[in-house]
């Protein structure tokens, strides 16, 4: 009679705990796509009293009057490149805030391994250097668009 060879639990569980990490790997990175394509294409709220107001009217008597689209975003274009600008930073710094969230997760499940150990460390040093970056290129644009915009001292 043929019998199985013994395959210790630990074995099979060791399987499922890299397949549920790898899992939710593939779960975090859909979410932020998902999230920065959602703030790419809907970076304001749009509200439909904000619309072009279009006067129609006989071919001679009233002129056509269209109003300022951006009237309720920006009064300028200096303005409009600003919030542009300050929307791109906003968006790095969530996937800086991700890369916190995956540093520590894999300083905590390297179950004492010292590779996995140095990488979470590796992987929260370099996010907060992308942080100093992002602050600092902020503090560099906000200078200059206000200095362009003529709100400078």
């Amino acid at each position: 009679m043929y019998r199985k060879p013994y395959i210790p639990f630990f074995i099979f569980f060791r399987y499922n705990i890299k397949h549920i990490k790898h899992k939710f790997n593939i779960m975090i990175k859909k979410i932020l796509l998902t999230l920065i394509i959602f703030n790419f294409f809907f970076p304001f709220n749009a509200k439909a009293e904000d619309a072009p107001k279009i006067n129609v009217g006989k071919r001679d008597s009233e002129p056509i009057i269209l109003t300022n689209p951006l009237a309720g975003i920006a009064e300028t274009p200096e303005e409009l490149i600003g919030q542009v600008i300050n929307g791109i930073l906003g968006i790095i710094g969530s996937l800086a805030l991700a890369m916190f969230i995956y540093g520590g997760l894999t300083w905590m499940l390297a179950a004492g391994e010292s590779g996995k150990v140095q990488k979470g460390k590796d992987i929260l040093m370099w996010a907060v250097i992308g942080l100093v970056i992002i602050f600092s290129a902020y503090a560099m644009v906000s200078f200059v668009i206000k200095g362009i915009a003529g709100g400078g001292a």
